[in-house]
């Protein structure tokens, strides 16, 4: 991997962490509420036990971290130290610099609201560099590896037992709202990184199919997949040429089709994942 795209990766990490640990700090502790996230976990121990709210998740991330190292990868438990680092130092920060930090919008109903947006954001952009900001995110990360579950289901099965665990200590409005905050999580956590990562199967049926499959080639430096069928009506041997893209790929796949051959018939889905042995020319 070049220097510029580990700088780049190690920023985009560094922010989704940020924005994770922030939505917890302004958004969940003003308000007692535990979506979903091992920060919702510490915020019910900080109860019991007479240890700072970072210092709890810093304690339970180590030991969901070194469970992830081992059963998922080292790619992801080496940036996870990171992250499993960070969230919690920069709760320290926070909680120094707002030692009296009091609930922004003035209602538990709507800072859930808002901690759902602001760290489905941060979760995405860890997601898709293959980190995640600790605790949780590792149990939802073994899910999804382990059993095929979405990610955003998985983050709501993980949170969940987080959130009705908040039953023993808090009132039954702050223990629905944080069930109601986990599920919702689930949800806009699978809308962000779906819109994030968008990719498109396209089948085409073209008269111009040598050109197509040169353009995948060369210019998008795509690999795909080339279909006998015969027609219906007319029993006429027709060859379908058939690609997975991004949006940017998509974009202008679509171009050079409607440039190329006007009366290509073409099907378009929606691809949710991809799993795949690079050839060598695409390894790094």
């Amino acid at each position: 991997m070049e220097t510029r795209e580990k700088l780049t990766d190690f920023l985009m990490i560094t922010v989704g962490t940020v924005i994770c640990a922030a939505a917890v700090f302004f958004f969940l502790i003003p308000s007692s509420l535990t979506v979903g996230s091992i920060s919702g976990l510490a915020i019910i121990l900080s109860n019991l036990i007479p240890l700072s709210i970072s210092v709890i998740t810093f304690i339970l991330n180590v030991g969901l971290l070194l469970l992830g190292f081992l059963l998922i990868g080292r790619e992801f438990g080496t940036k996870t130290v990171y992250t499993s680092v960070l969230v919690p130092a920069v709760l320290w920060i926070l909680e120094r610099v707002f030692p009296n930090n009091q609930s922004i919008m003035g209602d538990p109903f709507l800072d859930m609201i808002c901690f759902l947006f602001v760290v489905s954001i941060g979760q995405t952009m860890l997601f898709v560099k293959n980190a995640s900001s600790g605790g949780l995110d590792v149990v939802a990360k073994l899910l999804n590896k382990f059993f095929r579950m979405e990610l955003g289901k998985a983050v709501s099965v993980a949170g969940m037992c987080v959130a009705l665990s908040s039953a023993f200590l808090y009132d039954a409005k702050t223990v629905m709202l944080s069930v109601l905050g986990t599920y919702l999580n689930g949800i806009v956590l699978d809308h962000f990184i779906f819109g994030f990562d968008q990719k498109r199967r396209v089948c085409i049926m073209s008269s111009k199919l040598e050109e197509l499959r040169q353009f995948i080639l060369n210019d998008l430096h795509s690999g795909a997949t080339i279909y006998e069928s015969t027609g219906a009506y007319d029993n006429a041997p027709r060859k379908e040429i058939i690609v997975i893209v991004n949006k940017n790929e998509y974009s202008r796949l679509m171009s050079y089709v409607e440039k190329t051959d006007p009366k290509a018939f073409i099907t378009v889905y929606a691809v949710s994942a991809v799993s795949y042995q690079p050839k060598p020319r695409d390894a790094k």
